[in-house]
């Protein structure tokens, strides 16, 4: 599923009892929230201050597939990479995988849509954001 044209971002993060609901799990709101902070770091690391200041990315789309359960202690690798582009939209994959057995434990893709910082307009992806992810 990864992209070679993109490289990806990983990052871990260990499941604390913050994350977990009433059945003692991560809940799925924070598999949500997760996905939205590696995306956000994965642009962050690599955009110009100054492009920072003309654009942002806001979400169209989830979708997500739940394989398996995070528990606490649980150390977790979050990776996203970008996929396919259209005039205004981008496409994200994720994987979540469990580091103890190496499960892959989530699996998804978001649709970001790029837009000028002042007005939440669309912005044309042009070369400039282009060159930022690779």
């Amino acid at each position: 599923m990864e992209n070679n044209t993109y490289p990806p971002f990983r990052f871990t993060i260990t499941v604390t009892e913050a994350h977990l609901d009433h059945l003692k799990h991560v809940n799925n709101v924070v598999y949500v929230q997760w996905l939205q902070d590696a995306a956000y770091h994965h642009w962050m690391q690599k955009v110009p201050e100054a492009l920072h200041r003309e654009v942002l990315w806001v979400v169209r789309r989830h979708e997500i597939d739940y394989l398996s359960g995070a528990f606490l202690g649980d150390v977790l690798e979050i990776t996203t990479w970008p996929g396919e582009h259209t005039g205004v939209t981008w496409q994200r994959h994720y994987t979540i995988v469990r580091l103890r057995d190496n499960q892959t434990i989530v699996k998804a893709t978001s649709i970001w849509a790029l837009v000028h910082r002042t007005n939440f307009r669309p912005r044309r992806i042009d070369d400039t954001i282009l060159q930022v992810l690779r």
